[in-house]
């Protein structure tokens, strides 16, 4: 029997992952991905070209790959098919759980609505993952095995409908016309069904035979809606124990832990940041890393690595191996800070608090360097570049296996 590996965002999320995960792809039988939706970029730059994806794993870039969207993940249909029309050649190499949520038309409004809501307001991407989630909560959504039977799901819809009619009181928010939904529902009850598969079973499967397994997650550990920075989260546990929650897989299966940080932080959309430089370090972060979401194009937030969440993060997942991405943007910098502590109200805080409202970072401070860019070995990095990458590996007390010099998915250094 076999092992599933887990690659996880360590911070706010956008660090890097999917080209950790295309790398490894190549090595892997079945890539899945195990929560969130449409609302998480991964950008891959093949020989230049970008690609990027939102709910479909990135294994689908290699042709052996089985790739699976698990039962944890909330999919907006449209946004599924708009998605893989940019690839060929992908029967039997996608499946979805019939256990997975749908997002439905009336999510995305009810998001736009409670974001109009300054009170409300937490940035999100309102591509209505959050409300599909609530239902999922409160027992009132639909799956996609659902669109197996339409008639059934039609019927169950005129209920729903009525029992969401205070949205329309409370935000002015137009219910959906159930004409409509019903002819969204045939129509994605006809193009989805081929995708319609046991995830869990196939996995299960594959782990018996011995298969190689890589899950994948979106967001970051500090966007999880139990351990992040609540309540300025996403809607799902982003972390690697989700992992079993949105796959069907059991602790037990869990082989490796793959963590995934970027060589300085950013954060998009609102929420606590105690990193972030609001001066020009913050400006030249933004512009040479190209911090722009995936999924939105809004602007990132950006700043210093900060130890204090990494460890955090590291614990909750229980990170095996670390890998550290967009090295090169930390080029050209004259000094490179890292948060290595808190304070609060002037007083050093240990450990990770429960609030890092009013918390202030204590910076360690490394001297810059310059020509990281597309280099593949660690012993022909700049030796200042080396003293940073070794600097983090013992303030955190991990090795950091593989380090990321540019864009492009082979420029890549393995320990």
């Amino acid at each position: 029997m076999s092992k599933c590996d887990v690659v996880v965002g360590i911070q706010w999320g956008d660090e890097g992952k999917g080209k950790i995960v295309d790398n490894l792809a190549k090595n892997y039988d079945i890539v899945v991905r195990y929560q969130g939706g449409h609302n998480a970029g991964h950008t891959i730059v093949v020989d230049g070209k970008k690609v990027a994806l939102h709910l479909v794993p990135s294994g689908i870039l290699y042709d052996k790959c089985v790739n699976l969207i698990g039962n944890g993940v909330v999919i907006n249909v449209d946004a599924f098919f708009e998605e893989i029309s940019q690839f060929k050649n992908i029967e039997g190499r996608i499946f979805i759980s019939p256990k997975a949520h749908l997002i439905l038309p009336y999510h995305e409004i009810i998001d736009k609505f409670k974001e109009k809501d300054a009170k409300r307001s937490i940035g999100t991407t309102c591509k209505g993952i959050g409300p599909a989630y609530i239902d999922k909560v409160g027992r009132m959504g639909f799956r996609v095995g659902d669109l197996l039977d339409v008639d059934n799901m039609i019927d169950k819809m005129k209920d729903y409908l009525k029992s969401i009619e205070f949205y329309s009181s409370i935000y002015g928010i137009p219910l959906p016309d159930i004409n409509e939904i019903a002819s969204k529902i045939m129509e994605y009850s006809s193009r989805i069904r081929p995708f319609i598969r046991d995830t869990s079973e196939i996995l299960w499967n594959g782990i018996d035979s011995n298969k190689k397994i890589l899950l994948e997650g979106a967001q970051g550990s500090m966007l999880d809606i139990d351990h992040g920075t609540y309540p300025f989260v996403t809607s799902s546990n982003t972390i690697s124990a989700g992992a079993c929650i949105g796959s069907g897989i059991s602790p037990s299966d869990i082989g490796e832990v793959i963590g995934i940080a970027k060589a300085y932080c950013t954060r998009v959309g609102k929420g606590y940041f105690p990193s972030e430089d609001f001066g020009d370090d913050g400006k030249m972060l933004q512009e040479k890393g190209g911090e722009f979401g995936t999924t939105t194009g809004r602007a990132r937030r950006c700043g210093w690595f900060d130890v204090v969440a990494c460890k955090y993060a590291m614990r909750l997942n229980g990170v095996t191996s670390l890998s550290l991405m967009k090295l090169d943007v930390l080029d050209g910098f004259d000094r490179i800070k890292v948060c290595v502590g808190y304070k609060k109200n002037g007083d050093e805080i240990k450990g990770f608090p429960y609030s890092l409202d009013g918390v202030e970072p204590i910076y360690r401070e490394f001297s810059g360097f310059d020509g990281v860019s597309g280099v593949r070995e660690f012993d022909k990095l700049p030796v200042k570049a080396q003293e940073y990458i070794l600097g983090l590996e013992k303030i955190l007390d991990t090795k950091i296996s593989m380090i990321s010099t540019s864009p492009e998915r082979d420029d890549i250094i393995k320990r």
